[in-house]
């Protein structure tokens, strides 16, 4: 049986959902997030048992010294994620403390795990990690015109920084040796904002 083709449409709008919270409670209240085990009505009406990760929401940092313009250089961490269970390669970033702005959080945390600061900041994109059951969002940050300074991490941060050129991030993620998914999004956003650059 042929498939059945899905026309393209220019813009999407959609009416913001309708949802009734019919019970809230606490469930595991930690010192990053709380889980909230809740009970609502859906869209369509539909009744379901939900638990909710809610987090204060995280900046990421892409950092990047452009002094080469043909390919400059990506300010990478290395770093074990025990629930990953593995070293990982990724850009900075943070969460935010309770009514934190968030470019304020953003310089915090690059000059706290880099020693870097910036003297340009871009707001990029804003996005949900994993909202099935994350309400944690992502504010990326594009950090340009470097200037060296002395790392301040916390004492839990056992932190490798070092720059890489951006082409050979793109070529690590291609080999899958980038797993972590705000690295994968923050890193292929710019390639593209630079492709863009090279059109005009």
């Amino acid at each position: 049986m042929p498939s059945k083709k899905i026309a393209a449409k220019p813009a999407l709008k959609y009416k913001k959902a309708q949802v009734e919270v019919l019970s809230s409670e606490i469930a595991f209240d930690g010192p990053l997030f709380r889980v909230m085990r809740e009970e609502v009505r859906e869209p369509g009406n539909k009744i379901s048992r939900r638990d909710i990760i809610r987090h204060n929401g995280s900046v990421v940092i892409l950092a990047v010294d452009d002094s080469s313009k043909k390919d400059p250089l990506i300010i990478m961490e290395r770093q074990y994620r025990h629930a990953a269970g593995q070293y990982l390669w990724e850009v900075p970033a943070g969460k935010m403390d309770e009514g934190e702005d968030r470019l304020a959080a953003a310089k915090r945390e690059l000059k706290e795990e880099t020693g870097y600061r910036a003297k340009k900041w871009t707001q990029l994109v804003r996005y949900f990690a994993s909202p099935g059951f994350l309400g944690e969002w992502m504010q990326v940050f594009l950090a340009e015109e470097l200037v060296a300074g002395e790392a301040e991490p916390e004492e839990d941060e056992l932190l490798e920084v070092v720059l890489v050129p951006l082409s050979e991030v793109l070529g690590m993620i291609d080999a899958g040796k980038i797993l972590d998914g705000k690295t994968l999004v923050a890193a292929q956003l710019y390639a593209r904002h630079c492709a863009k650059k090279k059109q005009r």
